[in-house]
Order: C-alpha cells, then structure tokens, then sequence
C-alpha cells in the first residue's frame, strides 16, 4: 500500500498521549541509533540516518536527545548497545506476523513477545515459519503535493534508474525496487531532485488475509500491544492492508 508510514499505527487507537508521546521518542532514538551504527554520524552522507532525524525533529524529539543517540552509536559516547532481531509468529485466525526488533536484552525481549502472542491467541514461531509470505523490498515514498512530476513521469524515471514498481494511493506514491537496486534507485531520484518523504528496506506479503468484524479486531489488538512494547520496532503481517487502517 503507497504511503505507508511505519510510525503511522502508534497513535491509532491510543488514548493516553503521555504514554504514547515516550514510546514514540524511544522508537525513533532507536531508529536514529541504528542508522547511525550502520552509516556513521553525518546526516549528509547517511540517508537513512538523514530520514530518521528529519521524522525525529517532525515528532519533537528534543535535538539533544538526537545528538547524543549518535554519539552513543558512532561510540563517542558510551551507552547501551542494541542488536536487531527479526522475530516470527502466527497472530490469530493463522495471519503471518514478523517483528523488527531492537533489544539490548534478547532473553526479555523473546520472553515479553511471547507472552503478547499467547495473550491475543497467536503463537510466536521458530525462524523461517512465515518470512516464506514475505518478500524483502526497498519502498520509497513521494507525497504527490511535493511532487511536481505525474505518476506516469515519476514511474519513467523509477524504473530507469532500476525500480520493479510504482504504486499509489489518493497522497503518495510508493516506488517498489529490489533490495539490491535499492540505494541505486534512491539515490538516483534525489539527485534529480525528487522530493523522498521516506526510503526503507521493508517487508511485503506476497498476498493478504481478509478478515472482518471480531475476528479482525483480534488480530489488530495484537498489533497494537506487540507495536506498545518498546523493544518491538516495527510489525508486518499479511493482514489486509485496507482493515489495518
């Protein structure tokens, strides 16, 4: 689905904005954290690193709380260490569900996860129960009101700079590429000066449950308290994208 924001399902049915607010900050540090780990400290020269300040700083997040999350991951700055872990399991009604996590403590992490599955009626599973639903991908995003270019222009030079796919939803469109050509396609777009709202490698079902009333609202209760739990730092599933909304 075009335009989809992986911050976007924390505040969807979230009532205590205190609450909400700190485990925003503490999933977009992380995000920072690993940006810099992998790409080094300059914004200019790290895109993803680029990416997650800039949502950071459209969240609020305070610039000292970004400046020391670099120095943490860069190591001029002592501080925790975090590892990244893909996590698998069934939710309920058999929808595949895979978690990106960021733990400083996988043994409490794999224990809390757990215990969230059992809690909503899935199960979390062994490596490889589910990713074969999955396949990895480079999504990269154009708000249309940013954009000057048609969705017929836009899709030229995608796919000449190496892009599978352009898709599009009534704001965005969503430029799907291989995960090899990924910073390729990228990279080529901002250098004609194609505005880039978000670029990530992601993961995409190869097709979708349809669920609907009670049994729908199961599985996205498990959503919602898998994406509460600070360590998770972003869920898929295979869930119809149009119930997830």
């Amino acid at each position: 689905m075009a335009g989809h924001s992986k911050w976007h399902n924390i505040q969807r049915r979230k009532g205590k904005q205190d609450a909400v607010r700190g485990q925003l900050f503490t999933k977009l540090s992380r995000d920072i954290y690993l940006a810099a780990k992998e790409g080094g400290g300059n914004p200019e020269t790290n895109f993803r690193l680029k990416v997650a300040v800039e949502r950071a700083r459209q969240n609020n997040l305070p610039a000292d709380n970004i400046a020391r999350t670099i120095a943490k991951a860069t190591g001029t700055l002592r501080g925790v260490t975090y590892e990244e872990i893909l996590y698998e399991g069934y939710g309920p009604h058999g929808v595949a569900v895979m978690m990106d996590i960021v733990t400083d403590n996988r043994n409490r992490t794999a224990a809390d996860v757990r215990h969230i599955f059992s809690k909503h009626g899935g199960n979390l599973g062994e490596v490889g129960c589910v990713s074969w639903m999955f396949r990895r991908i480079g999504a990269i995003t154009v708000l249309k009101e940013a954009c000057s270019l048609s969705g017929d222009d836009l899709m030229l030079k995608a796919l000449e700079a190496g892009a599978d796919d352009l898709q599009e939803d009534a704001d965005s469109y969503l430029i799907v590429t291989a995960p090899e050509q990924f910073t390729a396609v990228r990279d080529a777009l901002e250098k004609d000066g194609i505005p880039l709202e978000d670029a990530e490698l992601t993961y995409q079902p190869t097709s979708y449950i349809q669920l609907d009333g009670e049994a729908a609202e199961q599985v996205l209760d498990l959503i919602e308290a898998l994406e509460a739990h600070d360590d998770v730092q972003n869920v898929y599933t295979n869930l119809d994208p149009a119930i997830a909304e």
